[in-house]
């Protein structure tokens, strides 16, 4: 990022400091209000912080040397938040889909819903893996990192499954 001729950095810096620390100040005095004999952790609230959980995480042998696909569940039990991108030492092209009305088309993120689940399975929402450093093997790990708005960076392992697993049966 450039920074404008003339305009000190320390501003810039300020300002964002005076902006998180009043963001969390909000986020503070919202969690304290409530009527009497309510709990301090209210119900889902746009200003409540996500609490995430991932599981479920696998992908399936893959038929070819250069595509292969991934699904796993997001819980969360917080304040919404946002899947943004998905990396991988599998490969450098990871890419989020959607399928609608039989068809894949990609997409830039997805919305975790605060007090709700994002789930990436077979038919549905998936990552796509393309030009793989390597095929892997039924009984591998694919290490995988989901990046989110809010929350940061979340590391998974993504188990190798065979290629007609399905969650269900656990086959």
């Amino acid at each position: 990022m450039r920074r404008r001729p003339g305009r000190p950095a320390g501003l810039l810096t300020a300002g964002a400091l005076v902006l998180a620390a009043t963001g969390t100040l909000a986020g503070c005095a919202s969690d304290d209000r409530g009527s009497p004999g309510s709990s301090s952790s209210s119900s889902s609230s746009s200003s409540a912080r996500p609490e995430l959980k991932v599981t479920g995480a696998y992908m399936p042998a893959p038929s070819m040397d250069t595509m292969a696909a991934g699904f796993f569940t997001v819980t969360n039990s917080g304040g919404a938040d946002t899947l943004t991108s998905v990396t991988s030492d599998l490969s450098d092209d990871v890419t989020l889909h959607s399928t609608k009305d039989g068809a894949m088309q990609e997409e830039k993120s997805f919305t975790v819903p605060a007090e709700g689940t994002l789930d990436f399975a077979s038919g549905g929402n998936h990552l796509m893996f393309a030009k793989l450093t390597h095929k892997p093997r039924q009984g591998e790990k694919v290490s995988v990192e989901l990046h989110f708005a809010t929350s940061g960076t979340v590391r998974i392992s993504m188990p190798v499954k065979s290629a007609t697993y399905n969650p269900k049966t656990g086959h």
